[in-house]
């Protein structure tokens, strides 16, 4: 089993600029099977676990997934989820293969359930399932909704004596 890092690193440990409340939002990543292939070193093959997205702490992640968005030479199957709480949440067991067409989404596992990351940063994953042969070309559209869990500081906090 390797951990391949491909995450873009994009808002890592943070999350993007935003009101006073907090909103659910969707980041997303593409996974380039070649690429990941090349930054591994040797062809991805089953237990081989993908770093995709950067969580920062305190996150709610309400769903994850993803969409085939160029043809995929192999045969594999995908999970998607954290790791080290479960690391096929969102996605457990979707068949990737060349049959797969472009635009394709992998569906929820049936008893998904969103996640809290808690007081340190943590990485969505791919994770390889199994691997009949080896996934060497291709992308996903791999994608999160999220909601930022820090204690937020409204208007009802602040001094209106001070603004004047």
């Amino acid at each position: 089993m390797a951990t391949v890092d491909v995450s873009s690193g994009i808002n890592a440990a943070t999350h993007p600029s935003r009101a006073v409340r907090s909103m659910p939002y969707v980041v997303e990543t593409t996974l380039n099977f070649a690429t990941a292939t090349t930054t591994k070193g040797s062809a991805l093959a089953a237990t081989d676990v993908l770093e995709v997205l950067d969580i920062p702490a305190e996150t709610l992640i309400l769903n994850a997934g993803y969409e085939v968005t160029a043809a995929i030479t192999g045969d594999v199957t995908l999970d998607v989820g954290v790791t080290g709480v479960d690391a096929d949440n969102f996605i457990d067991g979707a068949t990737l293969a060349a049959a797969t067409a472009v635009g394709t989404y992998a569906q929820n596992a049936a008893a998904f359930q969103p996640i809290v990351i808690g007081a340190t940063a943590d990485t969505l994953d791919v994770l390889i399932a199994t691997s009949t042969t080896a996934v060497s070309a291709g992308t996903i559209r791999v994608w999160a909704v999220l909601v930022d869990l820090n204690g937020r500081v409204g208007p009802a906090s602040v001094d209106r004596e001070q603004l004047a």
